[in-house]
C-alpha cells in the first residue's frame, strides 16, 4: 500500500506542475496578431 500511495503523490506533484506550467502560459504569453490571407483557386469556386 506505501507504493500506491507513493504512486499517487508523484501523479499529484507532476500533475501539478503541467497544469503550473499551463497557467502561467495563458498568464504570460500575448499572441501577436497578424493578417491572414490564402489565395483559393477559381476552380474551387465553381462546383
Amino acid at each position: 500500500m506505501p507504493t500506491l500511495l507513493r504512486f499517487l503523490v508523484f501523479l499529484a506533484i507532476a500533475g501539478g506542475l503541467v497544469l503550473g506550467g499551463m497557467i502561467a502560459l495563458v498568464t504570460f504569453v500575448e499572441p501577436q496578431p497578424r493578417e491572414m490571407t490564402q489565395t483559393i483557386p477559381p476552380t474551387k469556386l465553381r462546383q
